[in-house]
């Protein structure tokens, strides 16, 4: 370097003006305030303290570990290429012939959807603000019929999280010349929010038995998952479909991937292949549902991330379909996505990640079969073929509003559309080749010579504890007459369309002649469900099966109608503001209008910037008997501010609750 040692410059200190870069790069909502958080492809300052004045010929390099970016004139500014590695750098400053390291001085680089080299660019400000910045949002469950949209708190600034993320990079094991790519990223996050390969965040359950854990309806938001598991190293219980996409959508806009979860209503599992989802039920119509892999789920929740995709053809960027939920191994490994919306909506399945297994789940048809016994022996009679009954409502939540969106004009053409219908059968042709005879869309079938109608009549609200009482409906537009062998029946399901429960069922033959209408009673009484309600912690709903066949035409059909139970309301009550670091009151109410006693209930509160998740216990809660909890609460961020409750009890697996309050400073 050719300078002698008195005059050799020596760097004393480095001050990474943390707030003035958070600032300008996103990252102030983040809680690890004393490290430099900073997005990828711009521009951040550094105030580098040395012994004596700066010459001309004196070289200074700011090294970043493996990452060595430039030094603009003037010496303090330093950029990151905008395909910079994502991860956790350690700083050093080499001048002549002294090397400075300020020891835990650290820089975190993360994506940066605001730099339009990076791949992950968004354009638009309002999406940014959403997908990348907003840390609560909504996840929808429920069913087709009643789809509810639960609060969930994303949390991807809280404490430790950003450090349970750095973890998870570094367990994936990605080199760092992959660490820059987001779709390799992302798929390596979604194998490791589960558990089944790597030991990663969370230990999928759905028996409806969670001792030793929490129960997944309990959960109100990703951040306490991911704190209990940075420090542990240690899968978290339990998870089921929407924590795993709550903690995918965390650790993804956490690093800096915008990110959405999504629900699909009625989702298809199709272990086949052949978009052909096969259901079987006994003479009585009552499901049965060891008799195959193949299942509905009446919901399930992944996710979408946004970014290019330079290793596909053109026209592929935008969102990806990712999910975190072990259900199929995929190159070895419980892993799915990312797959681009666009090749699921054109049917070009054979592109990555996983693109057929998303297309089923969107895209199936239901088979329905009759097992009947016929002299001792099985015989699978086919009762009726379903397209278009598959891939419904898929729903994320709107930008900027706190309401649904529905977005499977994303996922796929209009059903029935001739784009539509070329999407099918471009997929069929990368289909599991022996299936492909199966696989042909299916032709619709021509109307029934009797034209006969099934209906299921129910109470508008279905109170727990009360009785189910259902009409099953057969109504006769034809002036024929016609004998109807009719059965109907309720199960308990849980959303997964596992059976838990055959709570009644009714066989009668009826005639239609002079009936243009006929009613046939179906009720269930409160004991007969309640204790599989309360032996279960997961959430049930009642599943109606009717099969009608017409012995003068031989002809079949079915209906079914999916019930979910009404619970009285949990109130929060506080004030509208508050200023930061004073305390205020916030209490929930709850009164139990239902007939039967609440046991073993727990409140679970959580308000990002406000308080960690907290557990209360409530004890048991008798009909007609009002709990009223309080929590003093001591702000420490300023802004709009979430608190979110959620009531458990053996009975009710969740009541959910949330309101806004503005802090100030």
């Amino acid at each position: 370097w050719g300078q002698d040692d008195s005059s050799s410059l020596k760097t004393l200190g480095v001050d990474l003006l943390q707030k003035q870069n958070a600032c300008l790069h996103h990252t102030e909502e983040y809680h690890e305030t004393t490290s430099l958080i900073v997005r990828r492809g711009q521009v951040f300052q550094l105030k580098l303290t040395f012994d004596r004045e700066l010459k001309d010929n004196d070289k200074v390099v700011v090294q970043l570990m493996l990452l060595v970016p430039h030094i603009e004139k003037g010496g303090q500014s330093v950029t990151s290429p905008a395909d910079a590695a994502v991860g956790k750098y350690f700083l050093s400053v080499k001048t002549a012939r002294h090397i400075y390291n300020p020891g835990n001085k650290v820089v975190y680089v993360l994506f940066n959807p605001w730099c339009e080299a990076d791949t992950v660019f968004m354009p638009n400000d309002t999406e940014r603000l959403e997908y990348v910045l907003s840390d609560t949002g909504y996840i929808y469950v429920g069913s087709l019929q009643n789809i509810v949209g639960r609060p969930w708190n994303f949390g991807q600034f809280e404490e430790d999280v950003l450090d349970s993320c750095m973890y998870l990079l570094d367990k994936s094991k990605l080199k760092q010349k992959v660490r820059k790519d987001p779709v390799i990223v992302s798929r390596a996050m979604s194998a490791l929010v589960n558990s089944n390969d790597e030991s990663g965040v969370l230990f999928g359950n759905w028996s409806g038995t969670y001792t030793g854990g929490t129960s997944p309806v309990a959960w109100t938001g990703s951040a306490t998952i991911l704190q209990k598991y940075y420090k542990t190293k240690k899968p978290i219980r339990f998870g089921q479909c929407w924590v795993f996409s709550g903690v995918l959508t965390t650790v993804m806009r956490c690093l800096g991937i915008p990110a959405r979860s999504v629900t699909n209503f009625a989702s298809a599992h199709d272990t086949e292949e052949n978009l052909k989802v096969d259901i079987y039920m006994n003479e009585k119509g009552e499901t049965l549902d060891d008799m195959t892999s193949d299942s509905v789920w009446n919901f399930h929740v992944w996710n979408d991330v946004w970014m290019k995709r330079p290793d596909l053809p053109e026209g592929f960027d935008g969102w990806q379909a990712l999910d975190s939920t072990p259900q199929e191994i995929s190159q070895g490994v419980y892993q799915c996505g990312p797959c681009p919306l666009k090749a699921i909506r054109s049917g070009e399945v054979y592109l990555l990640y996983d693109s057929k297994f998303v297309f089923a789940e969107v895209n199936a048809d239901r088979v329905f079969w009759q097992v009947k016994n016929v002299n001792g022996k099985q015989k699978l009679v086919k009762l009726h073929e379903e397209a278009k009954a598959i891939g419904k409502n898929i729903s994320t939540k709107a930008v900027g509003k706190n309401t649904r969106e529905d977005i499977t004009a994303q996922y796929k053409f209009p059903e029935g559309s001739p784009e539509e219908r070329k999407a099918v059968e471009k997929a069929c042709s990368y289909l599991n080749s022996s299936n492909l005879a199966v696989c042909k869309s299916t032709t619709p079938l021509p109307p029934l010579q009797a034209g006969i109608q099934l209906d299921v009549e129910s109470e508008k609200v279905l109170w727990l504890g009360n009785p189910i009482n259902l009409n099953i409906i057969v109504q006769n537009s034809s002036a024929g007459a016609w004998t109807i062998n009719l059965v109907a029946s309720c199960q308990l399901q849980s959303y997964t369309a596992k059976v838990k429960a055959n709570l009644g069922s009714i066989k009668q033959t009826v005639q239609t002649e002079g009936k243009p209408v006929i009613q046939l009673p179906l009720n269930i009484s409160a004991d007969a469900y309640m204790k599989t309600v309360t032996s279960v912690a997961d959430e049930l709903l009642i599943k109606v099966n009717i099969i009608a066949e017409i012995q003068e035409t031989n002809e079949k059909l079915t209906d079914e109608l999916t019930l979910t139970f009404q619970y009285p309301p949990l109130k929060v009550e506080m004030p509208e503001t508050a200023k930061i670091n004073e305390d205020f009151t916030c209490s929930f109410i709850f009164k139990n209008t239902l007939s039967i006693p609440l046991e073993n209930c727990k409140l679970h509160v959580e308000g990002l910037g406000i308080f960690k998740m907290e557990t209360i216990d409530q004890g048991d809660i008798m009909p007609g008997r009002i709990f009223k909890s309080q929590i003093i609460c001591a702000p420490n961020k300023t802004g709009e501010k979430k608190i979110v409750a959620k009531l458990t009890s053996n009975q009710v697996k969740g009541i959910s609750v949330e309101k806004m309050i503005t802090i100030t400073a």
